[in-house]
């Protein structure tokens, strides 16, 4: 028997959209070696006894998703020490899980919720006030992080980061104070967000073996979403080699379920080239497997180009040495060939940057780096001209799902309407993939991004963007997956179910491509394969899934409440007050009289006066 024919793992009986256009539909594939071997041409290969045989019962199969740009790494860490509000429907329920970890969390850890939800899902459209969280902690400490604006501590939480009457605010932010100077517990970003990530920082970490657990659950609970393939872009508070051990000690040990290519974050403002020469030295970029390996610099290169969008607040202005100082850093980068990626919110930080790539272009070209902007919400189609013309790309994340109702009250309709331009990028033959910069604005959730680059609506039902700039859902799909692979060199590897790509796929709970629109934010999958091997399974396919992780420390909140809230609820589940799954209407802009004086709080209860 020729063994090279023999598959590992045949898929039978499904309705696969393997985004081939030479093969767009198929109902089986065979997978060997970890590689697609044959799709819809059983004749192809050897059948063997030693081939494991799955029947999809009719399931709709899609290549695996692939977020662009994610902290997967940064949020490994910190998993298990995270209450996740990410689809909570109301605020009641999230207040009601908040007063049960603090029940659950031991001395001197916090209770924290950093990221990936927004008041417009919850039905009081609002955000917690201060008394609610001291009332429901008033001993332990809670640390909320509302979007890149604000984060909101209980009374537990600022004795314990020390913060008092006599504490200055720090540079680029403010602690909100009573009329007595005493700290209330509202962090304000202004202009950036470093008053609340050095505030986060404070609080206790989880020891090695937790945080090697901590990693493995966000991995299965992003395989449990479908995705099999991440770009991690560095982050705050993430430096390399420390903070790497536990994923290194991962992939030593074969326990990798995702597979990351990572870019290295500068940590040090007024010393990045000092940072990337010395990563130079021990480490190049496509360093590694098809399951950890390196994938460049940035999306932090130098800091004075940083430029956090906060739509409560009016564009920050970048320094006037910003040119300098990125010219240094992207002209060694070119020199030495290193894929780069920048964060830029505006399209005035673009314009600038942008003006330095075409400087250091006509020395040491770009064309092949694969280097690309991160964001890009506001960009012109001018400077999406000039990012072809240098052989760059964007990278598009759904962070407008949860803060789009502040750009528009902000900026308006008009630039709402293509805010960011996702398909004008498309029409300019502009590389695009997707993703959600998961944690600490947007949820991780995979299906959450495509019903907005579907819908253009928020995750509060407010309707963004209008047919010009809403994608099919193939589009969208496409961005997922082969649009993704680019971002980390691996185009033509991964990204479709043909002959020869890597091997990962989902069958999911429900048909992406006619589902109900409001039902595509619920999908999830029931089965994840990588590299031919099944990493999460459920339902049907149970029998199949891998051993259940434990969960550490034990009184984690992912022990009790898992991570992004479920769709539906079994009977008498207890997951709060309200239904899951229940439906939200748009927003009306308010001022609630609790926030008199603060930064809080622009939304309340309201009708569909934004609907366009």
């Amino acid at each position: 028997m020729n063994t090279a024919l023999v598959p590992d793992l045949i898929l039978r009986n499904g309705r696969i959209a393997t985004l081939d256009p030479a093969h767009p539909e198929a109902t089986s594939l065979a997978i060997q070696a970890g590689r697609i071997l044959s799709v819809d041409d059983e004749a192809s290969y050897q059948h063997s006894p030693a081939s494991k045989v799955i029947d999809l019962q009719g399931r709709r199969v899609i290549p695996g998703l692939n977020d662009s740009h994610i902290h997967p790494i940064r949020g490994g860490l910190n998993y298990n020490l995270e209450l996740r509000w990410d689809g909570v429907p109301s605020l009641a329920d999230a207040l009601r899980m908040l007063k049960e970890q603090a029940r659950r969390t031991p001395a001197p850890q916090w209770v924290r919720v950093v990221g990936g939800w927004s008041e417009f899902q919850f039905q009081e459209r609002r955000l917690p006030t201060l008394d609610e969280l001291n009332d429901a902690a008033p001993e332990t400490p809670v640390f909320i992080l509302h979007l890149y604006a604000q984060a909101l501590l209980n009374r537990a939480a600022l004795r314990a980061v020390g913060y008092t009457k006599d504490t200055p605010d720090p540079p680029g932010g403010v602690i909100q104070r009573d009329k007595q100077g005493n700290p209330t517990g509202l962090l304000i970003a202004k202009p950036n967000a470093m008053i609340l990530y050095s505030t986060l920082a404070k609080g206790p970490k989880l020891g090695f073996d937790d945080q090697l657990n901590s990693s493995r659950h966000f991995m299965r609970e992003l395989n449990r979403l479908g995705v099999t393939s991440v770009v991690d872009a560095g982050g705050g508070f993430q430096n390399y080699p420390d903070d790497y051990r536990v994923i290194e000690q991962l992939h030593r040990d074969g326990q990798m379920t995702l597979r990351i290519a990572y870019n290295l974050f500068t940590q040090k403002p007024k010393a990045e080239l000092a940072d990337f020469q010395n990563w130079a030295k021990v480490v190049t970029p496509g360093q590694g497997d098809d399951f950890y390996r390196h994938n460049g610099a940035g999306e932090m290169l130098v800091y004075t180009a940083a430029d956090f969008e906060d739509f409560l607040e009016p564009r920050p202005e970048l320094a006037s040495s910003m040119e300098e100082e990125l010219r240094q850093v992207v002209t060694f980068l070119a020199q030495n060939r290193w894929p780069f990626r920048l964060h830029a919110t505006y399209d005035e930080s673009i314009e600038r940057a942008l003006n330095v790539y075409e400087e250091i272009n006509r020395e040491v070209p770009l064309t092949g780096l694969h280097w690309f902007f991160d964001h890009a919400e506001t960009i012109s189609d001018r400077n999406i001209e000039r990012i072809k013309a240098l052989g760059g790309g964007i990278a598009v994340q759904h962070r407008m799902a949860y803060q789009g109702e502040y750009f528009l009250n902000r900026y308006g309709q008009q630039q709402t309407r293509r805010t960011p331009p996702i398909r004008r990028m498309l029409e300019m033959g502009v590389p695009v993939g997707a993703g959600t910069d998961a944690t600490r604005v947007a949820s991780y959730n995979p299906w959450v991004s495509l019903y907005w680059l579907v819908t253009g609506r928020t995750v509060g039902g407010t309707q963004m963007y209008d047919e010009t700039n809403r994608l099919t859902r193939e589009e969208a799909l496409r961005l997922w997956t082969i649009g993704s692979s680019w971002f980390s060199t691996e185009d033509g590897r991964k990204g479709a179910l043909k002959p020869g790509q890597l091997a990962d796929l989902s069958a999911l709970s429900a048909d992406f491509f006619s589902v109900p629109e409001e039902d595509i934010k619920h999908i999830e999958s029931v089965l994840t394969v990588v590299g031919g091997k099944v990493v999460y399974a459920t339902e049907e396919f149970s029998p199949l899934a891998p051993p259940p992780l434990p969960v550490s420390p034990d009184w984690s909140p992912v022990k009790k409440f898992g991570g992004y809230a479920p769709a539906k609820l079994a009977p008498n589940q207890q997951f709060g007050a309200s239904c899951a799954h229940h439906q939200h209407q748009p927003s009306r802009l308010v001022k609630p009289a609790q926030w008199s004086g603060g930064h809080l709080g622009f939304w309340g209860l309201g009708c569909d006066c934004f609907a366009f």
